[in-house]
């Protein structure tokens, strides 16, 4: 059975119910998960997960958020060459800079990307941004 984490980073609570959308998806699809937030785990412990879904919502200009999460991808990066990995993150403003940015990241470090645009919900997610979340995760479980 695949061992899947599904971490994140959320200041409003928008991104932490995606990820808890993500986690279903990923059990319902037979996958053994769990569901952490970014400060409960680090780039090595990560790394040792046959599936990660990471989830951070766009910050200041269009970024990753600076303070916990971005140290914790930059750490995990270079560890993420065959991994499957889905990204997922709300935003409210822009046009999704951020999630282009973190996943030309992702594929440069040759990740194996489960959506290649990464999920992007604007704002608070309704009950058909939580679907795609979930069948974010049911897509992970099966890579």
């Amino acid at each position: 059975m695949k061992q899947a984490a599904v971490i994140y980073w959320s200041g409003t609570g928008n991104t932490q119910a995606m990820a808890q959308a993500v986690l279903e998806g990923l059990k319902a699809a037979g996958a053994q998960a769990v569901l952490l937030s970014v400060d409960q785990t680090t780039a090595e412990e990560a790394a040792g997960y046959d599936l990660l879904a990471l989830g951070c919502p766009a910050m200041g200009a269009e970024v990753l958020e600076e303070g916990e999460f971005e140290p914790f991808f930059s750490a995990l990066e270079g560890q993420l060459s065959g991994k499957p990995v889905a990204l997922f993150g709300s935003y409210g403003w822009g046009d999704g800079q951020w999630m282009r940015d973190w996943t030309d990241r992702c594929q440069g470090a040759g990740a194996l990307l489960a959506e290649e645009e990464g999920l992007m919900v604007n704002e608070s997610p309704d009950d058909e941004a939580l679907e795609s979340c979930r069948a974010l995760g049911r897509t992970l479980a099966a890579m």
